[in-house]
């Protein structure tokens, strides 16, 4: 048997000359998955089995070396749902609950919505909002199998139409019906590469992340598309970065083909999406 505390207290300390942001909170949700238990019972535990303090070490050493703490425990928790995820798939940040909240906010206001959530990624968007909004009718799509596959065990049962494919030339079937777009598309420069992050540049699949020398031509793709699927006066939410505050905005103001274009802050107070109507 080892003592719980000195197991975690251990473990932080280690997570923390990794570089790892959270530390603490970290090593506490890896000893609970290890363990079968919710977080909250930790402080009860006076010890840890030897098998079990094993299983940890493992995992500590996996979460050292900067894989994602979503791959050890296989899951992702977003708004109110929880998401498989794993290798081949982007580990849905929360961040992008905003995003989500934004287009569940309008989908509660109309009768029927019909909402397309396109790069869909694990499907954490699309899945919220047939979670939060039953009545609308939800479509997704990747073009990523490898990340599709995830959204299919995400989707399953959900009703959302989920479709492989490229996300700027989908959904021909539906254009001008589409009430709200909703989009977390790649938007990080590829000068940006050694500015990402541990985890998601050596684990999340490049094709969510990297576009173009501005990280604007996913956006500049989507701009044109959404304006095809959108009915007249549909609205259009993205993320970006939050450098692009005022250039992921400019792609939309740009155009004549919308109206209300603004921008929207993070918790942290940082620029993170673009929301726009499209002009009747």
């Amino acid at each position: 048997m080892t003592a719980a505390r000195a197991l975690l207290r251990a473990a932080q300390e280690r997570l923390a000359v990794a570089g790892v942001a959270s530390p603490g909170a970290d090593a506490a949700e890896l000893l609970a998955h290890v363990l079968g238990i919710s977080r909250g019972r930790l402080p009860l535990l006076d010890d840890v089995a030897a098998d079990r303090a094993a299983a940890f070490e493992v995992l500590i050493s996996r979460r050292e070396a900067r894989e994602p703490l979503q791959h050890l425990t296989g899951v992702a928790a977003f708004r109110y749902v929880e998401l498989d995820v794993g290798p081949g798939v982007f580990v849905p940040r929360p961040e992008t609950e905003l995003l989500a909240g934004w287009a569940i906010e309008e989908a509660m206001g109309l009768e029927r919505p019909v909402v397309v959530d396109l790069c869909t990624g694990s499907g954490a968007i699309a899945r919220s909002i047939a979670h939060e909004v039953p009545h609308a009718r939800v479509h997704a799509v990747e073009l990523d199998p490898a990340a599709h596959a995830w959204a299919e065990r995400n989707l399953a049962d959900t009703g959302v139409d989920l479709r492989l494919g490229d996300a700027f030339d989908a959904f021909e079937d539906l254009r001008s019906q589409v009430d709200i777009v909703v989009c977390n598309p790649p938007y990080v420069p590829l000068e940006a590469w050694e500015s990402v992050v541990v985890e998601a540049r050596d684990h999340d699949p490049h094709l969510a992340l990297f576009s173009g020398g501005d990280g604007l031509d996913a956006i500049r793709l989507l701009e044109r598309h959404a304006s095809r699927l959108l009915r007249p006066g549909g609205v259009l939410g993205f993320e970006h970065a939050d450098v692009q505050g005022q250039s992921a905005p400019a792609v939309l103001a740009s155009s004549a083909r919308w109206r209300e274009v603004r921008d929207h802050d993070d918790l942290a107070g940082r620029p993170r999406f673009t929301t726009a109507r499209l002009a009747r």
